[in-house]
């Protein structure tokens, strides 16, 4: 049976992030509460709300069985949290916030968490991690957030913008993993997959690609002899 992995996730950029890995992939969205978890540590916040989606979604697949094998299958979750002056910025839940939100990280640095839990179901077993990244955002201006804000782009992304638009363009620094702050870290990802024994299939050039020429510290770490970033 061939191992395929299976995204506990309803959005479409790590949709878009987890095909690049070059495995078969389906899609199961865990639709957890993710204010149910209060853990004012942001890490531990974030672990926690990406641990309740994979084992909500394991849950599923195990009363879909109905105590038959659940078959060769990897699930993978996320989630990605926002922190500016010790505040959790999640996602917003109007405009209004949304505009907020990126009025307060204009033309400062803050941190990008990005949670990810495996669970194999082969055998049960589960790993956790967290990729860290650092975002300077540029002086962008009141119409230009009015703007995007009127997209509606931002609802629906932790601290209400998404580093890879190609109009806003929000960001002018970043020091860590540019798929991490779209909401997937897929070297990240790929490490883990490895210490599983599983094949890694995909391109370099993908991946790397991916990091839209931002240098990343883990993709160099995958790819030692990368000539990208170089």
């Amino acid at each position: 049976m061939t191992l395929s992995l299976l995204l506990a996730s309803a959005s479409p950029r790590r949709r878009e992030l987890i095909a690049l890995l070059g495995h078969p992939f389906a899609v199961l969205p865990a639709h957890v509460d993710e204010e149910s978890i209060v853990d004012p540590d942001p890490v531990a916040n974030t672990q926690a709300i990406a641990r309740l989606k994979g084992q909500t979604v394991a849950a599923m697949m195990l009363r879909a069985a109905n105590g038959h094998p659940v078959g060769e299958t990897i699930i993978v979750a996320a989630d990605t949290t926002v922190v500016i002056d010790g505040r959790l910025l999640g996602k917003p839940t109007t405009p209004a916030e949304a505009t907020a939100m990126l009025r307060l990280l204009r033309g400062r640095t803050h941190t990008v968490h990005t949670a990810l839990m495996l669970i194999d179901t082969r055998n049960g077993r589960e790993a956790e991690a967290v990729q860290t990244s650092y975002v300077t955002m540029r002086a962008y201006s009141d119409a230009e957030i009015a703007t995007y804000v009127a997209t509606g782009d931002p609802m629906d992304k932790a601290g209400a913008y998404a580093i890879q638009h190609p109009i806003f363009r929000p960001v002018s620094e970043l020091a860590g993993c540019y798929t991490g702050v779209m909401g997937l870290s897929l070297c990240q990802l790929i490490q883990v997959l490895r210490t599983w024994d599983v094949p890694i299939v995909a391109r370099e050039t993908a991946v790397a690609q991916a990091h839209q020429q931002y240098p990343c510290p883990i993709l160099a770490e995958i790819f030692p002899s990368s000539r990208y970033f170089s």
